[in-house]
């Protein structure tokens, strides 16, 4: 075997793990690896504008697949710039692998220019940080540090000097060993026992799910009907388990709505399937709760259990659903049905109402349209603030679409990096990305990534010329908003003269078309649509000191709660409850 450079050896080890391209920027440190990756046949380099989009992207490609994805930032302030978008695929349990390039190997430690100590740095958002010093550590360090990303699901960096990269690296030793499936985890036998008996025990049960319930969508609706449960959301549970579902009550939390919260709070017993949900306020603190997670460090840390289960929540059930008893009444769920129909009802007219004359634009009108409009197995990108509240509470879920957003770090911009990296994945699925003004403008340089490489990526700018979800934030607590306002800006025309197809939005009846023209354009397309400023959304329940602390500082905000399509799958399931 002909002899390698270190940094030719790292991209074979990468290309050896399945991945396909590397996001980054280059700069001199890094450069060894560059141009190894451009002699290799099996991977891409992709050249953002700024290093964060680099990480974001990485870990929108690993959330969709499952597989390693890699990024790279070349020494000091490059590498730096990925730390967000790590954080970001960290702890969304995005297998990402990122290279942090450093100085010279010899000026470690003197204070060098552009010096910092990656190897350090990125303790916190990873699994595995370390510094390569010697040729003579690889390939096992790179090894080490793809197990970590692949089997425990997020983030391994290695810090690489560029002198050592251009080096030799030893002969032989750079067969992999990596895990390419993860192992279904079972519960003892005792643990089952005592599930089952709790289950048994309990004349209602309330089922609340999260991303872990992924896979298992069988599963939790073989054991709701079994048991008569009404079945509960998380934000990042909705795509896996509201679509096809007749025991949906909808979602809890900030962006929540429907019944979930009721169903949760007046059950006997309470199963979190999946979720590490963190907004403790919104958990019942009187009711048994028994918390399922493959992860057993989250078990219990955000609520009070009876019971903790260690496994994975496919395998747990498929142990559960022939042991537990068919309970026969069927009062509570069809109750919590009935109550989820009532709360829906009463907000879906917040965006049905006048909205072809109202001007500026309800941005809720504008994600019912979306969710029409758009195809059946889309992605989409959603920035943190408004937008996540519109994709909850708008977008519909059917097995084949996927909702990838910032829902627990909770950056912003998040949304047109995240599109690229899972446009780059599949260029003939549709990608859109809902971005509002303020996230958009925050990474907008990266919108010239879609046009060098000519990504079909439709952005929908909701563009009402503030921080909308801080506003929001700022009224509950009170305050007048501040600081929170933008400039009037044409983001249409800014696309245009990018080389995009950009539209503009002003009126209502445009809508539709406007999305038809970006979604037919062979190209990038951004629709930028005037919304709103005063629609804004609150959670289905709100203490009354945060009531009193909005009502002393909105004067004529338009309070929204609207839920879209929702409403009518709640009715449906309504219509399917058997009458005596």
């Amino acid at each position: 075997m002909p002899k390698q450079t270190v940094a030719e050896q790292y991209v074979d080890l990468l290309a050896r793990a399945g991945v396909s391209r590397m996001y980054g920027v280059v700069g001199d440190s890094l450069n060894p690896v560059v141009d190894a990756v451009r002699r290799h046949d099996a991977l891409e380099w992709v050249q953002v504008r700024h290093e964060e989009v680099a990480a974001f992207a990485a870990g929108a490609e690993a959330q969709l697949t499952g597989r390693l994805a890699a990024c790279a930032g070349s020494c000091g302030p490059g590498n730096l710039h990925l730390i967000n978008g790590l954080f970001d695929a960290h702890r969304s349990m995005a297998p990402v692998l990122a290279l942090a390039a450093q100085i010279p190997s010899g000026e470690i430690g003197t204070g060098y220019f552009q010096e910092t100590h990656p190897d350090r740095l990125f303790e916190e958002c990873s699994h595995y940080s370390e510094l390569i010093s010697s040729p003579r550590q690889m390939p096992r360090v790179v090894q080490t540090a793809i197990q970590h990303a692949v089997g425990r699901r997020g983030v391994s960096v290695v810090a690489l000097p560029g002198d050592i990269a251009a080096e030799d690296s030893p002969v032989g030793g750079a067969e992999l060993a990596i895990p390419l499936d993860r192992p279904a985890v079972r519960p003892a036998d005792q643990e089952l026992t005592r599930l089952t008996e709790l289950v048994d025990a309990a004349e209602t049960v309330t089922v609340f799910c999260g991303r872990g319930v992924a896979g298992a969508h069988a599963e939790v609706m073989a054991f709701a009907e079994k048991i008569k449960a009404p079945v509960g959301h998380a934000l990042r549970g909705k795509e896996h388990i509201q679509y096809d579902n007749p025991y949906d009550v909808g979602m809890s939390g900030l962006l929540g709505y429907g019944a979930a919260y009721e169903a949760m709070h007046e059950c006997d017993l309470l199963l979190l399937l999946g979720t590490d949900f963190p907004y403790t306020d919104f958990l019942p603190r009187n009711v048994r709760t028994v918390q399922i997670d493959v992860q057993p460090e989250r078990l219990g840390r955000r609520t009070q259990l009876d019971f903790a289960v260690w496994g994975d929540v496919r395998e747990t059930l498929r142990c559960l659903i022939p042991a537990v008893q068919e309970k026969p009444s069927r009062r509570f769920l069809d109750r919590m049905l009935n109550r989820h129909v009532h709360a829906l009802e009463g907000a879906v007219g917040a965006y049905t109402r006048d909205v072809d004359k109202h001007t500026p634009i309800h941005p809720e009108y504008v994600a019912a349209v979306l969710d029409e409009e758009a195809a059946d197995d889309a992605v989409f990108t959603v920035d943190t603030g408004m937008c996540c509240v519109w994709a909850a509470r708008y977008l519909t879920p059917n097995g084949r679409r996927r909702i990838l957003g910032s829902f627990v770090h909770g950056s912003m911009a998040n949304a047109l990096p995240q599109a690229i990296g899972a446009q780059f994945l599949d260029r003939t699925r549709q990608v859109v990305s809902l971005s509002g003004d303020g996230g958009f403008s925050m990474l907008m340089g990266d919108f010239l990534t879609l046009v060098q490489y000519g990504l079909p990526v439709k952005v929908v700018v909701f563009n009402n010329s503030s921080l909308g979800m801080v506003d929001l934030e700022m009224m509950v607590d009170g305050l007048p908003p501040y600081g929170t306002g933008y400039p009037h800006t044409d983001f249409a025309a800014i696309a245009t003269a990018a080389g995009a197809r950009g539209i503009r939005v002003e009126k209502p009846t445009e809508v539709r078309d406007a999305l038809r023209a970006a979604f037919a354009h062979d190209g990038p397309a951004l629709v930028d649509v005037v919304t709103d400023p005063n629609a804004l959304a609150i959670p289905p329940k709100i203490t009354s000191e945060q009531l009193t602390g909005f009502a002393l500082s909105a004067s004529r905000t338009v309070l929204t709660g609207g839920v879209g399509r929702m409403i009518q799958l709640a009715r449906a399931n309504i219509r399917n409850v058997p009458r005596p």
